[in-house]
């Protein structure tokens, strides 16, 4: 069997000495959607920040196609080809649309940079109108579309999703997924979702895991997932 493009074991993050992952273990193989549901809080955000160094893991390992990368520096990691979408979108509110997406390729190689504008116009046409408009004069949704494109410039071959649907209208929520799952269906992009919403995440999801009090506590194809009944009474029935 091949080895799962990111390979989480034992992982254990603290802040101080509050411990946040109590012994995480998740694969996500090439190719795949993955994604990680939990409630608030209940420490999803934080394994993603462990998986591109800050904070750093305590205990256990990360290994990204083949390699260990858990002690290595954060800029290193995000030039091996993963990149992130973080919570609460962080795009650069004084730069522009286009100057944003070009902070977004500064890792990548610049012979690929028109072909990545465009692929990043076609998916979210809003950006192109908007591409002389200041990034904090956006709406909401703008600003997502902004953050998975500018993400998507540097080429990743892991592309790491925190919260994409948080705080926006269902329409947007769709678009945005819809736009994931093609690039999933087109490019074999590999992608790690960790979402709240969980009905949309494990529609999408070839595999999820659900995370309660900083552990992994079940996890299965999306389906499988969708149809249990604890998952649904927790967090498809009103319930977070």
């Amino acid at each position: 069997m091949t080895e799962p493009l990111l390979k989480v074991r034992g992982v254990q993050t603290f802040y101080g000495k509050i411990q946040a992952l109590k012994g995480i273990d998740m694969d996500v193989n090439q190719g795949e959607i993955v994604t990680l549901i939990g409630s608030n809080g209940a420490g999803k955000s934080t394994l993603m920040m462990t998986i591109c160094g800050t904070p750093r893991a305590r205990a256990g390992s990360i290994h990204f196609d083949g390699k260990d990368i858990t002690k290595t520096p954060v800029h290193k990691i995000a030039q091996l080809g993963i990149s992130q979408s973080p919570e609460g979108r962080r795009i650069f509110p004084r730069m522009t649309v286009l100057e944003n997406l070009q902070m977004g390729a500064t890792v990548s190689d610049p012979k690929y940079y028109g072909e990545d504008l465009a692929r990043a116009f076609k998916m979210f046409p809003i950006l192109e109108k908007r591409q002389a408009q200041r990034g904090g004069t956006l709406s909401g949704g703008e600003q997502q579309m902004l953050a998975i494109a500018r993400a998507l410039m540097s080429r990743p071959r892991l592309l790491l999703l925190d919260e994409p649907s948080l705080g926006l209208a269902p329409l947007i929520v769709k678009q945005i997924f819809e736009a994931i799952k093609e690039l999933n269906r087109t490019e074999g992009l590999t992608v790690f979702l960790v979402e709240q919403n969980a009905f949309h995440a494990l529609k999408l999801a070839h595999r999820g895991y659900v995370m309660v009090n900083g552990r992994i506590t079940m996890s299965g194809t999306g389906k499988e997932l969708l149809s249990k009944p604890e998952v649904r009474a927790a967090y498809l029935e009103g319930g977070h």
